[in-house]
């Protein structure tokens, strides 16, 4: 049977007793410090019989793995299901476990996700996971504890929250003028939070792993640029059967994301890959190498498996018991799973989120691995520089920094 580490004895004893005390408790450790058998084993001390895990289906298998290998089993039952199954209200749970429960940030109104966990879990008591609690602005703390009925906030919506904690403003989107509400003040919310919030960091968990990143560019077909050129130029392309339309910021900004990586998806909703360079450069760069391969958009996907065949699967139990190498689209592969198995870790492109950026480079840390590779494949002369500028920053890539740059 596998035995926790001395710090999650101590963190689980810790977040037990402060549900004792509160009804909530949110576990903001960072990942690989083993927030899951945390949750789990401060879920035995505090009694709990018939614990709800809600995750992602990715992590699954994994969770099942910790709930039977340290011994959780003998203590308590569990139902692990994903965020899209919880407006069902015919779980029997006592307790509940929000894994990524950043997920519930969106203001200012809350997410169809929040609405439900609050409609039919917010009176048992509840661990909160997430590596990234707030990772831009605290106007996405409020709906993150509001799904509890034990929130130290007890105002009705976001509104009346914000008329306490936030300043108003407003933003010009180009089209007209819009509510701001990302304004709060940290120095009147954080005292209030801090009680239910317990960190962990990977310094203080003792890991001494560093992430080395480097930089690859590879030159596209002279077609793909020869495409991108003539839609920045006409902002539209007739083809014989397809459209690719580009005739706003948005659409500008998101047909380069896909075109430099060399897919697009058409105005018709289909979709085609036009360029293989990238999946060519990873599989010569790569050969005989077992690595995970993060994508964006589904054509890079079928670009890749078009190019390595076999030796590739998308499947995560047969990534970790064979020699092959693992395609996992960037958002669904950034949380919740280990992929410690992989000598590197390669990106096909590269997410506009911060989130995105901060999460998935480290799915190759463990306390045993002493250093990480991670690896940018990007179009040279392309996007891809400036969204890694931006997400660097911990900052998302938006319309507005899009326009400020030149490509």
């Amino acid at each position: 049977m596998n035995k926790l580490r001395d710090y999650q004895l101590q963190l689980s004893e810790l977040a037990a007793n402060k549900l004792d005390l509160l009804g909530f408790v949110y576990l903001a450790m960072e990942v690989r410090t083993g927030k899951t058998i945390t949750a789990l084993n401060a879920a035995k001390i505090y009694g709990a019989k018939k614990v709800l895990f809600v995750t992602k289906i990715k992590a699954f298998k994994s969770i099942e793995n910790d709930y039977n290998e340290f011994g959780f089993n003998q203590y308590f039952d569990i139902s692990i299901i994903n965020a899209e199954s919880l407006h069902k209200s015919d779980f029997d749970a006592d307790f509940v476990i929000s894994d990524e429960h950043h997920k519930y940030q969106s203001f200012p109104k809350p997410s169809k996700g929040a609405t439900y966990f609050k409609r039919n879990y917010s009176d048992l008591p509840i661990i909160a996971l997430s590596g990234t609690m707030n990772p831009e602005n605290y106007a996405q703390i409020y709906h993150q504890f509001w799904v509890s009925d034990f929130s130290p906030f007890k105002h009705a919506n976001f509104y009346k929250w914000h008329n306490e904690f936030g300043k108003l403003k407003q933003k010009h989107l180009g089209y007209a003028l819009v509510n701001d509400y990302s304004h709060i003040y940290i120095d009147k919310v954080k005292p209030i939070i801090e009680p239910y919030i317990i960190t962990y960091t990977q310094i203080e968990a003792g890991f001494t792993s560093t992430i080395i990143e480097q930089v690859l560019e590879v030159e596209m077909l002279p077609s793909t640029y020869k495409l991108i050129e003539r839609l920045k130029n006409d902002l539209v392309i007739q083809g014989r059967e397809e459209v690719i339309l580009g005739d706003t910021a948005v659409k500008m900004m998101s047909k380069q994301h896909q075109l430099f990586s060399g897919t697009i998806k058409f105005e018709s909703g289909k979709s085609m890959v036009l360029d293989y360079s990238k999946a060519e450069f990873i599989f010569n760069r790569f050969k005989d190498l077992k690595i995970v391969i993060f994508y964006k958009f589904k054509e890079e996907l079928n670009a890749i498996t078009k190019i390595y065949g076999n030796a590739i699967t998308t499947d995560l139990n047969e990534f970790q018991t064979t020699d092959k190498s693992f395609a996992v689209q960037i958002i669904s592969g950034r949380e919740g799973i280990n992929l410690s198995k992989a000598k590197y870790i390669v990106y096909y492109n590269i997410d506009f989120s911060a989130v995105s950026y901060w999460q998935s480079r480290d799915r190759l840390t463990t306390m045993e691995r002493t250093s990480n590779e991670v690896f940018w494949i990007f179009a040279k002369n392309g996007i891809e520089k400036h969204i890694y500028k931006q997400v660097m920053a911990k900052k998302n890539f938006t319309l507005s920094t899009y326009k400020k740059i030149k490509c």
